[in-house]
């Protein structure tokens, strides 16, 4: 993929609620090119799998953006991505 298609894809991620260019970079980093392509994933292997990739920790709030985003493109109305703070809260507290 070269510069220019990076860029159509980028901007094209950022039209989702919460998603800023960061983001949208870690969307692109795990494959995803549009916002559809989130419809039907799963926030926290999204999650997990980005830590795995870059070999590091990021802040739980990223899995919250990540379902905030996913609810969107499953055809829910746009909530800001704090609104999944409690439900990423359970979540982690069901982990191994």
């Amino acid at each position: 993929m070269n510069s220019a298609e990076e860029q159509v894809i980028l901007r094209s991620l950022q039209k989702l609620p919460n998603i800023g260019p960061a983001c949208a970079r870690d969307l692109l980093l795990l494959g995803y090119h549009s916002p559809e392509s989130l419809a039907g994933q799963e926030p926290r292997e999204m999650y997990e799998r980005l830590c795995a990739l870059t070999e590091k920790r990021h802040d739980p709030c990223v899995l919250d953006t990540f379902m905030s985003a996913v609810s969107f493109a499953n055809g829910n109305p746009a909530q800001p991505w704090w609104h999944f703070t409690p439900e990423r809260k359970r979540l982690m507290s069901e982990q191994p």
